[in-house]
């Protein structure tokens, strides 16, 4: 690390109402990290970043525009800065690794306007060895009390035309597909007006994309771009300008189109700018997780990672309904809903997956659709549907929990909201209650529709803190939360754990009722959504084809083994395993790794990536010496060599190896071969076009180290 002395060069205004002079940057550096921050000749704060020397973000702007279009950009003087470096290491509740190093050199920066009310702003830099993160701080102070962030005028001024892997800048939705352009080609307008599979889609700005946001450039660095710890502030989106390749902060406004309220003293997220010239770099990064702050519970002994099952995949495929009758109006003389006989959340279907779970050691089981008001919602703006305390009459609370406990599994509850983020407020305490009473421990939430506050988006300052509102008072009922339809994450699983997972992006649902998910965005979602934290993806779909008899390209486009290796590349420690009960039952052998793969880790280790081609990932079992490796391609077949250096010395590992079957038209063709290795052992990995492997590797008995082949 170097700080440059520069404060002696430092020039003031000479005289009121003069021009500033440019300040002499400030340089901090950290291994090959460098940010340079000054003021410009009009007194306006810039910060540049390089690599290795080569400059990833030129000298870019800073700042606010305030309430009543108030210049909070420009005008100022520097009052104090200070540097600090920090080394230490945090233990997880859960997560990818037992231990996270957090090391970086702070920068910390003092700014008063010059004119005016003389406002004081502070600049935070966090400089890591893999990238920069920086927030703006408003202290307490006499003219800034209660204040509107109208515009934020931060910028990332990139230095050339780079690869981008983007979904639109939307402010109610992420759950687009991902499409691979240069910066100059990027317009969303056509994507978002055929995209008519999304329920709410509102993208005003056609040149603007949505953080996380993948670019490459053409000498091969890697460079992503999101934000960490958003509270209390709304998501941070770009525009993009095709022509200069800035991008500027454009953030999701509020129900009267600004930005955010504030009372100070107040912070932003921060900023994050994640930098290497290896892809497995950029997915190895804590940089997000550690710009986070510590956990606040005291007690997190409840919190437990689980897999588990459900009818959510009935319900996606038409087998069966959430709703108990067919329309709200389908009433018997005495007012009565009458049954539809499509129902899937009924006490006999929900044993059927409570004794399924519990004979292949699945923790859990989800139902959706177990309480009153489905019939009288969707595509309805209506505030008061769902109570979440009242079930369907062929739903019987008490005794379903009594049976699923009497097997050793938990029921996990179902909120959806309908986007009426007020109704569910006003409800909290008697929802959460309901679960502890019910003995529920876990619930998956969601906000499908326009939201309730009408005008207030999903990814706005009013639902951030909604969010949160419902993750803090999850934890009062020790309540573990899986959101859907939520803002993408930004590393806030480590402040809140029992906040685990979540959906924000396109998940495997749309191979069930849309053209699907393109074979590259298994490879590209690692690399976007993910750096902010784990995805509630739904993986593990072994019936690929064959749900819409009228539309049979409705189906999955991977293989029956991508599915598997799903479990290892797309982190989350609630993961569901998604298929039918009678889908896995016809592939006992290859469900064996689904119910092997755990879903906390002591060590990970990205093996191979490049983003929309391929993803290879090993990982380490909490408590364990066993690993499990996946590994996922596009839509081109390819040969992935790997290494085992991971493996302890001198122990000998048996390796189940579940590959796909090269050169022939189904993709649920699969084999299963087991070898002994170790550290030595160098492996080669087959993928078929969107094709997977999966490999889980035991330390041998004597009696396996002498009856299985070697692998060669």
């Amino acid at each position: 690390m170097r700080l440059s002395k520069t404060l002696g060069t430092l020039l003031l205004l000479a005289c009121s109402g003069c021009v500033f002079a440019q300040q002499e940057p400030l340089t901090v550096r950290k291994g090959k990290v460098q940010l340079d921050f000054q003021l410009d000749e009009k007194g306006a704060p810039r910060y540049a970043v390089s690599y290795d020397g080569k400059t990833i973000v030129q000298p870019s702007s800073m700042g606010f525009v305030l309430n009543n279009a108030e210049n909070f950009y420009d005008d100022f003087t520097l009052l104090k800065q200070a540097t600090n470096s920090v080394h230490e290491n945090w233990t997880p509740v859960w997560g990818e690794v037992k231990s996270i190093q957090n090391d970086y050199t702070t920068l910390e920066l003092q700014l008063q306007q010059a004119h005016g009310n003389k406002r004081l702003l502070h600049i935070v830099f966090k400089v890591y060895e893999d990238g920069v993160g920086f927030r703006y701080e408003f202290p307490e102070q006499p003219n800034l009390d209660y204040f509107t962030v109208q515009q934020e005028k931060t910028g990332f001024q990139l230095t050339g035309n780079h690869k981008a892997f983007w979904i639109p800048g939307d402010y109610d939705t992420n759950e687009y597909p991902y499409t691979t352009s240069l910066l100059s080609e990027i317009d969303n307008a056509q994507l978002v007006e055929k995209s008519t599979d999304i329920a709410v889609r509102v993208a005003p700005d056609k040149h603007a994309v949505q953080t996380p946001l993948m670019l490459k450039t053409s000498d091969g660095l890697y460079i992503n771009i999101h934000e960490a710890a958003l509270l209390n502030y709304p998501a941070m989106q770009l525009h993009v300008n095709n022509a200069t390749y800035d991008l500027t902060a454009n953030l999701v406004p509020s129900a009267v189109g600004t930005a955010a309220f504030l009372h100070a003293p107040a912070v932003t997220p921060w900023r994050t700018i994640i930098v290497s010239n290896k892809a497995t770099d950029i997915l190895s990064s804590k940089l997000i997780l550690n710009l986070n702050e510590p956990s606040k519970l005291s007690n997190t002994s409840w919190i437990k990672p689980m897999k588990f099952v459900g009818v959510w995949w009935e319900l996606q495929t038409g087998k069966s309904s959430w709703s108990y009758a067919a329309s709200a109006k389908a009433k018997d003389a005495q007012g009565k809903l009458i049954p539809s006989g499509q129902h899937g959340g009924n006490n006999e279907n929900v044993k059927r997956y409570i004794d399924f779970a519990a004979q292949h050691g699945i923790e859990g089981v989800l139902i959706e659709g177990w309480n009153t008001g489905w019939e009288d919602w969707f595509g309805n703006w209506k505030e008061d549907v769902f109570d979440f305390v009242t079930p369907y009459p062929d739903f019987d609370v008490k005794a379903l929990n009594a049976y699923a406990k009497s097997k050793g599994v938990q029921l996990v509850m179902h909120n959806e909201t309908s986007g009426s983020a007020t109704n569910y407020e006003r409800q909290l305490d008697t929802a959460y209650r309901f679960m502890r009473e019910n003995g529920y421990n876990a619930v998956k939430t969601g906000y499908v529709g326009k939201i309730i506050p009408r005008g207030e988006h999903h990814d706005g300052q009013w639902m951030v803190n909604h969010y949160t509102r419902v993750a803090e008072k999850a934890a009062e009922y020790q309540v573990m939360v899986d959101a859907h339809e939520q803002v993408r994450p930004t590393g806030l699983h480590r402040t809140y754990p029992n906040w685990m997972t979540g959906e924000a992006s396109r998940g495997n649902e749309y191979n069930a009722f849309s053209i699907g998910n393109a074979p590259e965005h298994e490879t590209i979602l690692p690399f976007t959504r993910l750096m902010g934290g784990p995805m509630d993806y739904t993986p593990g779909i072994f019936k690929l084809s064959h749900y819409n008899a009228a539309d049979t390209a409705k189906r999955v486009r991977t293989t029956l083994v991508k599915q598997m290796a799903l479990y290892v590349t797309m982190y989350s420690p609630i993961q569901m395993v998604s298929d039918l009960p009678e889908n896995y039952e016809a592939h006992l052998d290859a469900f064996q790794f689904i119910k092997d793969v755990p879903v906390d880790w002591d060590d990970t280790k990205v093996l191979a990536a490049e983003p929309g081609d391929y993803v290879s990932i090993v990982r380490k079992g909490k408590g364990t010496e066993n690993w499990y490796l996946g590994a996922i391609t596009d839509e081109q077949a390819r040969d992935l060599k790997t290494g085992l250096d991971f493996l302890p010395p001198g122990v000998k590992y048996v390796a189940t190896l579940y590959a796909d079957v090269l050169n022939q038209p189904d993709p649920a063709k699969y084999s299963i071969k087991k070898y002994i290795v170790d550290r030595t052992t160098a492996i080669t990995l087959k993928l078929a076009n969107s094709g997977g492997a999966a490999i889980s590797f035991v330390p041998a008995t004597a009696a396996e180290a002498k009856q299985l082949p070697k692998y060669k």
